[in-house]
């Protein structure tokens, strides 16, 4: 397997850190049900997008800011609704902190409360819904972390679960992993290479450089 020399590390949040699938599953198809749309239509477009993005699509008559706050907070809310992904802690404990960020389609405020709820450490570096104009598929999100972290955006691995994302990374230049988490590997296959799990990834660094491994 090929390995990827880098500056930073950017993580996507739902489906690469943590599970929050049953809560945005019950929570998006109670909202569905109760405002006429086929909850079909919404998990079809949802996954790797801001909330406020698939509204749009959905639903462009709903004040779609003040929906995003109530579906977000319900999501948050979920009791026992968000765990680590496999592999997450070990990962993010090898990484030194002023190298990573987690790049989110949601709310910074539930993205904070979800990393706390599956007891993984919240990044000095986190760009949210909130910090920018476009989410994913465009690049604007990662751009955003690179320049954060003050590092190139050629210098950035990305590692995602939904092709939306992984058009992000590609877009902005960057190499992009595919965890097969949320969709199988052959949907995932524009990114430059995929892993079943978050345990075949395994980084050194020195010097100010991370050499990411891929088992």
């Amino acid at each position: 397997m090929p390995n990827f020399l880098c500056s930073a590390i950017l993580f996507d949040l739902d489906g690469v850190l943590v599970d929050s699938t049953p809560a945005i599953i019950h929570v998006w198809t109670a909202w569905s049900q109760a405002n006429g749309i086929d909850p079909n239509n919404v998990l079809t477009v949802m996954h790797g997008r801001r909330s406020v993005e698939v509204l749009r699509i959905v639903a462009p008559q709903v004040d779609a800011p003040a929906e995003v706050e109530k579906i977000e907070h319900a999501i948050t809310s979920y009791k026992n609704g968000t765990v680590a992904i496999p592999g997450a802690a070990d990962l993010l404990r090898s990484l030194p902190g002023d190298r990573w960020s987690v790049v989110t389609s949601g709310l910074r405020a539930f993205a904070s409360a979800r990393l706390r709820a599956a007891n993984l450490p919240v990044p000095n570096i986190l760009v949210s819904a909130d910090d920018v104009v476009k989410g994913k598929p465009d690049p604007e999100p990662y751009l955003k972390a690179a320049e954060l972290l003050r590092v190139k955006a050629e210098h950035c691995v990305v590692i995602e679960d939904a092709p939306a994302g992984i058009r992000a990374g590609r877009a902005g230049g960057m190499k992009v992993i595919g965890l097969a988490s949320t969709y199988p590997p052959g949907e995932l296959s524009e990114a430059d290479l995929v892993v079943k799990t978050l345990a075949q990834i395994k980084v050194a660094h020195s010097n100010g450089q991370l050499e990411v491994n891929i088992r």
